[in-house]
């Protein structure tokens, strides 16, 4: 069994442990943690497992690294802290470990990161033999290895769409909620999630990624924001109040634009209540989904609803997001070291877990 370190203990992080406690073929060894609180505590409690699964969460990065773990989840923030994040990566990686993260958005298209960067991560992986993975479900599964699979069922194929729609009174990240993606703020804040030329920063590698399977040359990769205002004054039950006039929805395109027309669209729509946009499309059921149409002959649409910790759709989706790096971990192990994206990695069967409880 390959022994896994979970970097981070937050949305992602908690998916994580699960799914390597859950895995035949990995053994978690450590938990690294930033807040002293966490420290000293066991990681089934952290994961929420209910039960100890005697591994005894740490601050202590210098030890986890230095008993040369196979393999590192990185599930550390990298909103807003990419250089910091990207130091972390790449000091794992020079220690020989796969290392799966969703933090490092410049790498979901790793061909298409910036230089120096990439530079950086190759350097480690010739000195120390790693490698590394990125991905998530959006950006991440929900806009390239999906639409590709559906698009291949299609006979002419206009237009492929990725839509992540999601009411985020249910996202367990308030400071992000309110502040980077600016819900519940005045409508003449700048969030910096929405600021020109993120949403092209964090989704357009999605955007090459797509256009490279597809065999199609992008003329460009643009992007469209629209925001609208709450008309009535709403209370969460996990963020408190939301005032009347301040902003409640967000609505952001990134095209991929093939000869003058946009034929490759990652769409998110986000709200802090059902009251806000109704007019922008909407979940099948619940607050949230990742839903792909394939325009063409015949018109394909698929809606995928994740739930996780109690029925919880965005924890569904952060689940969906640890399972897809988690199990690429033993794929990657068997590859030759290196810097790979979501069209190298395949997305295999569940095989030796169907109906496996782990112990």
């Amino acid at each position: 069994m390959m022994s896994t370190v979970v970097w981070g203990t937050g949305n992602v992080g908690r998916a994580a442990i699960r799914a390597v406690e859950a895995h035949p073929a990995l053994k978690l060894t450590a938990v690294l943690v930033h807040d002293p609180a966490k420290a000293g505590r066991d990681a089934g409690d952290l994961a929420g497992l209910g039960r100890d699964l005697g591994v005894t969460a740490t601050c202590d990065v210098e030890a986890v690294l230095a008993a040369g773990p196979r393999a590192v989840v990185y599930a550390a923030s990298g909103d807003i802290r990419p250089d910091a994040a990207l130091a972390d990566v790449v000091r794992a990686i020079r220690g020989g470990a796969v290392v799966v993260t969703p933090s490092l958005y410049a790498f979901y298209d790793q061909r298409g990161a910036p230089r120096e960067q990439r530079e950086q991560v190759l350097k480690a992986v010739g000195d120390g033999g790693g490698s590394l993975f990125v991905s998530g479900v959006d950006p991440g599964w929900g806009n390239d290895v999906l639409p590709l699979l559906i698009s291949g069922l299609g006979t002419t194929i206009d237009a492929v769409r990725c839509q992540e729609i999601f009411d985020y009174s249910a996202y367990d990240q308030p400071d992000s909620v309110r502040y980077l993606v600016g819900m519940g703020q005045p409508m003449d804040y700048q969030p910096p999630m929405l600021a020109p030329t993120v949403p092209s920063m964090v989704w357009g590698g999605q955007v090459r990624l797509m256009a490279r399977a597809l065999g199609v040359v992008l003329d460009e990769v643009r992007e469209s924001v629209e925001r609208r205002p709450l008309e009535a004054a709403v209370n969460t039950e996990a963020m408190g109040e939301f005032a009347a006039g301040t902003q409640g929805a967000v609505r952001f395109e990134v095209l991929g634009v093939v000869e003058g027309v946009p034929r490759i669209v990652v769409e998110h729509v986000t709200r802090i209540h059902p009251s806000c946009a109704p007019d922008w499309p909407s979940p099948l059921s619940g607050d949230g989904a990742h839903r792909v149409i394939i325009e063409g002959s015949p018109r394909i649409e698929v809606t995928v609803e994740a739930t996780d910790e109690g029925g919880n759709r965005a924890a569904g989706g952060n689940a969906t997001a640890a399972g897809r790096l988690v199990n690429a971990i033993d794929w990657l192990a068997e590859a030759e070291p290196g810097l790979y994206d979501a069209l190298d990695v395949p997305l295999r069967p569940a095989t030796g877990r169907l109906g496996r409880t782990p112990a």
